[in-house]
């Protein structure tokens, strides 16, 4: 049963007859705690508590906490007080009382363990034991020598029997600021005192761990469906794990496994509890969300990203997009996207490069939208170089129905994700002990995390409560101020890898310098320039056997999609510098072309690099399948985009290619963009005559394969073309 009252600490009272019964009726323990407002740290404890039935009750509900930040400064005194008041409700003289903080505070296991050594320690009171003196070092020497263990008490932990415990704090008569660990330790020192209260230590955190000045003596241990915290220093393992001082984010990671969080055996245990269904509900009856997006540097593939949040499943009635725009360069995206989709949503709001408004403030003000909107339901903030592949991401993301959530999302190929496991000593990353197993998927969960970027879902109510400070970004670094801040109230930042999400795009070397500049990504961001420019079939082309053979060697696949050829096409044209289709040429070798086109060279746009890598990664498989013993590293002298017109250079006459194979790309349709056209090889009187956009033509160069360029009618035609190990 769980009674709930209020404060900070917990209090534990077990009724008992004598020592033998206290093992038989764990039933009787009551664990009492002071929690003036329930926060996260308090829920978790919560849940801990109910996982191994201790019976709870809650001191200070509702009340004003003046006890202090005894975080760094002594305070506290508030606790005993209120413990004070509430054992003389107790008349039992054989229960035993628990007293432990809450917010920071997790079972490791249950009543009748904790019993059973409480037993051993062969004492009335056991106190929480520490390596460290706090809050006054004069009071070492007053301490009583011990031959092993931690010397000093701990405050936030100890366990007792109900007279003993009255004894021990009947005579507080301090102020709710000052020090319980001063009040408990001037007791503890006084010889006279601990011999007839009947106190101890703990001192190898066989009950107790406290995890100041111990971190680096506790590890976990994962047993049969449970995870203990084990002290490896003494060989104990603790019942009550405690983050006492600056330990929060050690106890918050602990917090991820013990007791049964997450296990090898079954995995995360609770990341279906308290879960916020929509699946019932009417599309007018959804959440509204307000999402803030934020461009702050020149992105690639900002159309794309657009793209991804028109498919977006979720109504859009209940959308509202506060839209950061940084970079005059991404104005035609944006402006594209609003022009054609804003009417959709239910309201639009943008920041121009024109405002100069900086980051931090456009992060603040996006809160701030949510917060003043009394409709707001959610701020969902999504920077624009997250690639979020995952349609249903805001619908998982509300379900989860946490305070703060983000969807894991890593960088292909990199360990780098959007969130941190650990921090440093001056509050920089640290990589946690499950950080790679996280990121690569092989431990799936729910995770309380010190640090989240990029893209996460916050609560309305957190922003009208807990974060009403307008101040929540700062721009010396807005991520690390607003974790920092967040932290600070006591709020967990929670990061789920139970679904695939997406990635987040690398942004370094972005150039801006061309028409379409994504073109230039095939190194920073392969993945998603494959998506954007690789045909949707290439995958498939060995498997479904797609490549086909119109002629003798002359083998016909698709490898570009339209958005590639349309994208290469503007921007030769956007280039603009056309050859004039002489035999003198002074961009190749020798200055002479013996078959002159009206092309473009790759080099001349400073894509001769880009070029063959993807030569390499999608052409070299393909001709080594085709040529089986012929292996290649795609070397080219010559790659260019040739332009036909009826009025310019209708045709080629026939030749040899300065090539070991060539490889010639259809960058747009017969039929719709020109008539005529097509490839003939005169060896075998064999053509190609209808091109598809977007397929590639792989043919060897010499000897065999003489061939012609067929006229072009009408319109215009391009092809890009690689001549290969020349």
């Amino acid at each position: 049963a769980f009674t709930l009252a209020y404060a900070k600490p917990i209090l534990l009272i077990v009724c008992i007859v004598n020592s033998s019964v206290m093992l038989w009726f764990p039933d009787k323990l009551l664990v009492v705690t002071v929690a003036t407002k329930e926060t996260d740290g308090y829920r978790r404890f919560l849940r801990t508590a109910k996982h191994f039935n201790y019976t709870v009750k809650v001191l200070g509900r509702g009340q004003k906490w003046k006890g202090g930040d005894y975080m760094s400064a002594p305070g506290g005194g508030q606790k005993v007080r209120l413990l004070n008041e509430g054992l003389k409700e107790m008349k039992d003289d054989h229960q035993i009382i628990l007293f432990i903080d809450s917010y920071d505070v997790v079972f490791a296991s249950g009543p009748k363990e904790l019993l059973k050594k409480f037993q051993q320690a062969k004492h009335r009171v056991v106190f929480s034991s520490e390596t460290l003196i706090w809050p006054d070092r004069h009071l070492e020497d007053k301490y009583p020598h011990v031959r092993e263990g931690n010397r000093f008490l701990g405050s936030g932990g100890f366990i007792g029997y109900l007279p003993n415990i009255k004894e021990l704090v009947a005579n507080w008569t301090g102020d709710d600021g000052d020090s319980d660990q001063l009040f408990f330790t001037k007791i503890y020192t006084d010889q006279s005192k601990r011999k007839s209260i009947n106190i101890t230590l703990d001192n190898k955190c066989r009950l107790f761990q406290n995890l100041h000045g111990a971190l680096d003596d506790v590890v976990l241990k994962f047993e049969d469906h449970q995870v203990r915290v084990r002290n490896v220093l003494y060989d104990t393992l603790p019942v009550i794990i405690h983050g006492n001082g600056p330990t929060k984010l050690q106890i918050n990671y602990l917090g991820n496994y013990i007791p049964n969080t997450w296990t090898f055996e079954s995995g995360c245990t609770v990341c279906r509890e308290d879960l916020r269904s929509l699946s019932a509900l009417q599309e007018n009856e959804y959440p509204l969300v307000v999402i803030g997006i934020f461009i702050q540097q020149p992105t690639p593939f900002v159309t794309v990203f657009f793209e991804r949040l028109l498919k977006l499943q979720y109504p859009k009635n209940k959308l509202k997009l506060f839209i950061f725009n940084k970079e005059a360069h991404h104005q035609r995206q944006v402006q594209s996207f609003l022009k054609d989709y804003g009417s959709l949503y239910e309201k639009v709001t943008v920041i121009e490069p024109e405002e100069e408004m900086d980051g931090a403030a456009s992060r603040n003000l996006g809160l701030d939208l949510c917060r003043r909107d009394q409709d707001c339901d959610y701020f969902f903030s999504l920077d624009i170089e997250v690639v979020l592949k995952n349609k249903d991401t805001l619908k998982i993301l509300i379900e989860q129905n946490l305070p703060i959530v983000a969807p894991m999302i890593t960088r292909a190929g990199r360990l780098w994700s959007n969130f941190w496991g650990a921090l440093s000593g001056d509050g920089y990353y640290a990589r946690s002990e499950d950080y790679v197993d996280i990121v690569q998927g092989r431990r799936v969960g729910v995770w309380n995390v010190p640090y989240v970027s990029n893209v996460y879902l916050v609560k309305a109510g957190l922003l009208q409560r807990e974060l009403k400070d307008y101040e929540l970004f700062s721009s010396s670094d807005p991520d690390m101020a607003f974790c920092h801040n967040i932290r600070n109230k006591g709020i967990f930042m929670y990061v789920t890898n139970m679904h695939t999400f997406g990635r987040i795009l690398s942004t370094e070397n972005y150039q801006t310098g061309h028409l379409h500049n994504d073109l230039w990504q095939i190194f920073e961001n392969p993945v998603d320039w494959e998506e954007r420019y690789i045909h949707e079939n290439y995958t498939r082309i060995m498997k479904d056997k797609l490549i086909e053979n119109p002629c003798p060697d002359v083998y016909w696949f698709p490898v570009f999609s339209s958005v590639a050829c349309n994208h290469m096409i503007e921007e030769m044209e956007h280039y603009g510098k056309w050859s004039g289709g002489a035999n003198v040429d002074n961009r190749i070798h020798g200055g002479y072309e013996n078959v002159p086109t009206i092309d473009i060279h790759m080099t001349q746009i400073n894509f001769e690099k880009d070029w063959q890598k993807f030569l390499v990664e999608y052409v070299v498989p393909i001709t080594e399948k085709m040529f089986p013993g012929y292996y290649t590293k795609a070397h080219f002298e010559l790659a260019f985009v040739v332009r036909y017109k009826p009025d310019e250079q209708p045709s080629l006459r026939p030749h040899h290619d300065a090539s070991t194979f060539t490889v010639n790309i259809a960058l747009n349709q017969v039929g719709l963009d020109y008539q005529g056209g097509g490839c003939r090889f005169l060896r075998y009187d064999c053509s190609i005559q209808a091109p598809r956009k977007g397929w590639a033509l792989l043919h060897p160069g010499r000897l065999t394969h003489y061939h012609e360029g067929l006229p072009t009618t009408a319109g215009v035609r391009y092809i890009a073309v690689s001549f290969v190990d020349p």
